[in-house]
């Protein structure tokens, strides 16, 4: 069934995240802190991962190193510049805050659940497996790696609720939202992507999970959702690209 591997992506992070909050009681701030800090590092880690994608033998075919680094560059620029007009960063927190205001209750902090439910957001949404796990499901390839993805986010949300709270569970929201629309660009378009673009879309990516994991480490707040059209943009120039140069 097409869509089935974001349906339990879904339950995977709600699951993890009530079990988290759950746990997230018994833990003392300073240790939710340690366990914050954690998952800034690992989040550094799999963005340099996925920006390792700039050295695809697929990429490499159609365009030099430098000139790959510069449609990256230039997928974010023009990215951040739409996201910032549209306001998307802020139009995510004032969806958080809305959540909050409606389900968890005016005693909680505004803070901790809005930066729980952007960051869960973005980390669960932007990396490689979100995209390439939902167009391999939108193509009717199989689920594999979007249980793969699953799993991780599973253990993952328990973390982060632990540290953030109940923002986390409401990120299932925009992880449903954002996987279904690639399963269906799988679906309907798929075939079009070519393994080039794929490429340079988990870079783009990566170093979107790398500006996620600047702000779990609290040294900068870059706002990442701003520069969320740079993975559309990004195929976009590639193409165009290639086709004129």
């Amino acid at each position: 069934m097409i869509g089935l591997g974001t349906l339990i992506n879904v339950l995977a992070i709600l699951a993890g995240a009530t079990l988290g909050v759950l746990l997230g009681n018994r833990i003392k701030a300073s240790a939710r802190d340690i366990v914050t800090d954690a998952l800034g590092l690992v989040t550094l880690l799999i963005g340099a991962f996925s920006v390792v994608a700039l050295t695809d033998a697929e990429l490499l075919a159609v365009l030099s190193g430098g000139a790959a680094v510069l449609i990256v560059l230039a997928a974010l620029v023009v990215g951040g510049l739409i996201g910032n007009y549209l306001e998307i960063e802020t139009r995510i927190e004032n969806l958080g805050e809305r959540l909050k205001h409606r389900f968890a209750g005016k005693s909680s902090s505004s803070t901790r659940f809005v930066e729980g439910f952007v960051s869960a957001s973005l980390v669960f949404a932007v990396g490689p497996l979100a995209i390439l796990g939902s167009l391999s499901d939108g193509l009717g390839r199989g689920i594999d790696q979007l249980v793969l993805k699953s799993t991780l986010d599973f253990f993952a949300s328990i973390a982060f609720a632990a540290s953030l709270g109940w923002g986390v569970a409401f990120s299932a929201l925009i992880v449903g939202v954002y996987q279904g629309l690639f399963t269906l660009i799988g679906f309907f378009l798929g075939e079009v992507l070519s393994l080039a673009a794929i490429s340079i879309l988990n870079a783009v990516g990566g170093l979107l999970l790398i500006g996620v994991g600047i702000r779990l480490l609290r040294l900068r707040q870059i706002p990442v959702a701003d520069l969320l059209p740079a993975l559309i943009l990004a195929p976009a120039f590639l193409y165009v690209a290639t086709v004129w140069f």
